[in-house]
């Protein structure tokens, strides 16, 4: 069988979609011989062998030398060998050129079948290595339409939609068709047809990759986001540091007049965000997390990894936030357990004396009706 227009047309397609030639090859080798086994006998021993170079397509049988022939299909006997070639002897495979003229339709109709399968299989391969690229990223996509309760988004990649999910989405946020939002890219999985790409405007992430498009300190590395901890559509607390002793960490991400982080709380449609200093120091760290909320001590049980944070009485429901958010955020934020109280609480603690505040070990505050407490919160 000589076909140059199909070797041609395998060519074209390498150039213009970037598929190997070989990759079709390997795969038309292989169906064609299932495909010429179907029709001229499944236990035949053969294979069909392309040759680009030369245009050609053919079909090879192959037998087995033996002294009695048992299965015609794969054995042929020594005498019947040596008419072919006398040097042939027993255990030699001989192998002979069979294609005949009605698998040229078969093989063309195959042809046809598997170059569309590879076809599909391969853009689906680009478009998933594509889409994976994006996973993480923040991107801004195109509602195109809103079905129940997902938003589908085009990202700007042929054929394939990001979902925005109930769970995904900020709290009372409406999406208008052909509107352009931000979004972060929350999983890439492979489906039947195309990648399943699932967006989300809930994440943490989605808070921590609009800090480094806004704040460029961030961006080069300069400023480290150490933990961010968000409840959508309500709170958000970020600690961040850097090595520059110089750089005013938290007036960098608020920006001027407040301009940054503005920018960020706009997107978040209003939502609360606190940037607080991180330490390695756990009582000060804990202390900057109950931010807005003036915290007067803080005392450690590090064997519970537990603390406890006093606070001015006039300022105890603003540390622990309504519905517990703020001191809830606070302990994820920081890894550490955080019963918050009242100054008038806690009357054995002395902070009269400024430098002993600072250093004084307040374990002995931790009495029973205080560790009962402890754990509700984290």
């Amino acid at each position: 069988m000589v076909n140059k227009d199909f070797f041609q047309a395998l060519e074209e397609l390498e150039a213009t979609k970037g598929i190997s030639k070989d990759y079709f090859i390997e795969a038309l080798e292989s169906a064609l011989t299932s495909a010429y086994k179907k029709n001229f006998g499944e236990a035949k021993s053969a294979y069909v062998k392309l040759n680009p170079e030369k245009n050609t397509i053919k079909v090879y049988s192959y037998k087995t030398v033996v002294e009695e022939v048992e299965d015609p299909d794969k054995e042929i006997s020594l005498a019947e060998a040596k008419t072919i070639k006398k040097s042939y002897k027993l255990g030699d495979t001989i192998q002979q050129e069979e294609t005949p003229k009605e698998f040229g339709r078969i093989a063309a109709q195959t042809a046809k079948q598997v170059v569309m399968q590879r076809l599909r299989e391969a853009e689906r391969n680009r478009i998933m290595q594509e889409v994976s690229g994006k996973q993480d990223e923040l991107l801004t996509v195109i509602v195109r339409r809103v079905d129940g309760e997902n938003v589908y988004c085009d990202l700007g990649i042929t054929e394939v939609e990001g979902i925005l999910g109930p769970k995904d989405r900020i709290p009372g946020e409406k999406y208008a068709i052909n509107s352009r939002v931000k979004v972060f890219v929350k999983a890439v999985r492979e489906s039947y047809n195309m990648p399943y790409v699932q967006l989300s405007r809930t994440s943490a992430n989605f808070v921590k990759r609009l800090f480094e498009l806004e704040v460029p300190e961030i961006a080069n590395g300069e400023i480290e986001i150490k933990s961010i901890v968000r409840e959508a559509g309500y709170r958000t607390k970020i600690a961040v540091s850097s090595s520059n002793t110089t750089l005013d960490v938290i007036g960098a991400c608020v920006g001027n007049k407040g301009m940054r982080v503005n920018a960020i709380v706009n997107e978040l449609s209003g939502e609360k965000i606190d940037i607080v200093p991180y330490s390695e120091n756990a009582a000060e760290f804990i202390a900057s997390a109950l931010s807005p909320a003036t915290v007067l001590h803080v005392e450690l049980n590090n064997s519970e990894k537990a603390s406890l944070a006093v606070v001015p009485d006039d300022k105890l429901s603003l540390a622990i936030g309504k519905g517990g958010q703020n001191v809830r955020l606070a302990a994820r934020l920081t890894g550490w357990k955080i019963d918050v109280k009242a100054k008038s609480a806690v009357p054995s603690l002395d902070l009269q004396n400024e430098e002993a505040e600072q250093t004084a070990d307040f374990t002995n505050l931790f009495d029973e009706s205080t560790e009962d407490e402890f754990g509700d919160i984290e």
